[in-house]
C-alpha cells in the first residue's frame, strides 16, 4: 500500500463505477484512490500532455496506442469492463420500438434531434447510419453534446428527442426513459481498460488497484451500473 493516494481518470462512461470500486478498494485496503473523469478524447489528450496520473481508464483501443506511444506502462494494461450502447427518449415522449435493426433505423428517421457522444459508440453510429444510407438525411438534426456534457441530460432537458450513449451514462438521470440496449444484431461493445501511467510514483500500487477493478468478484457491481465484467 502507498502512503500517498493513487490518481485514476477515465472516461465519463466508467466514473461511477470506478469511484464506487475505487471507494470500496480504500475501505479494504487503506489505499485512498482520487478519481476524476472527462470525455475521452479529452483524457487521452491530458495524459499526452503529461499531466500526472496513477491510472488511465479508457477504451481499450486507447489504452493499447498509449502504452505504445510509451504514457503507459507496457504490460500493464487489465481489461476492467465491457459496455454497450442503449437508447433513451424524455420522459414524456413514447418508447420507440427497437426490437431490430429495422425498427431502429426507423425511429432514427423519425427523430426531430439526435444525439451521441463523441466516443467509440458515437464513431460507431456514424458507420451505421452511414451503411444505412441515412447519415446524409439526418445530420442536420444531430446535435452534438458540449464537452463535459453527458447526452442523458440533453435527453432529460428536451433538448434531444433520441439519443444514443453508454447504457452506464444513462442509468439514474430523471427526466429520461431509458428506451432499451440496441438490438443483438447492432450492439457494439466497448471494452474500458485501464493501465498504470509511465509517470507513477507508485507503480505496484497502482497495479494492485487496476487487478482489483478487474477481479471477478466487483462483477454484480458492475452489472448494477449497466455493464458487464470484462
Amino acid at each position: 500500500m502507498s502512503t500517498q493516494a493513487l490518481h485514476l481518470i477515465s472516461s465519463m462512461a466508467t466514473r461511477k463505477l470506478l469511484d464506487e470500486l475505487a471507494a470500496q478498494y480504500t475501505g479494504a485496503t487503506g489505499q485512498s484512490v482520487s478519481c476524476s473523469a472527462a470525455g475521452g478524447v479529452d483524457v487521452a489528450k491530458r495524459v499526452r500532455a503529461g499531466e500526472y496520473t496513477d491510472v488511465v481508464v479508457l477504451a481499450d483501443n486507447v489504452i493499447d496506442k498509449l502504452i505504445a506511444e510509451g504514457h503507459l506502462l507496457m504490460g500493464s494494461r487489465v481489461d476492467v469492463v465491457r459496455s454497450g450502447v442503449a437508447v433513451a427518449v424524455p420522459a414524456t415522449d413514447p418508447v420507440p420500438d427497437l426490437s431490430s435493426e429495422e425498427s431502429v433505423r426507423l425511429a432514427v428517421l423519425a427523430a426531430p434531434t439526435i444525439s451521441y457522444s463523441t466516443g467509440p459508440s458515437g464513431v460507431y453510429l456514424e458507420q451505421l447510419f452511414t451503411r444505412w444510407g441515412i447519415f446524409e438525411t439526418v445530420k442536420p438534426r444531430i446535435v452534438v453534446p458540449p464537452p463535459g456534457v453527458p447526452v442523458g441530460s440533453l435527453v432529460a432537458d428536451g433538448r434531444v428527442a433520441l439519443g444514443f450513449q453508454q447504457l452506464s451514462e444513462l442509468l439514474g438521470i430523471e427526466g429520461l426513459v431509458v428506451a432499451g440496449p440496441l438490438p443483438p444484431a447492432i450492439q457494439t461493445i466497448t471494452v474500458f481498460s485501464g493501465a498504470v501511467s509511465a509517470q507513477s510514483r507508485t507503480p505496484a500500487a497502482a497495479a494492485a488497484l487496476l487487478a482489483q477493478l478487474g477481479a471477478p468478484a466487483t462483477a454484480a457491481v458492475k452489472q448494477r451500473h449497466g455493464m458487464d465484467g470484462a
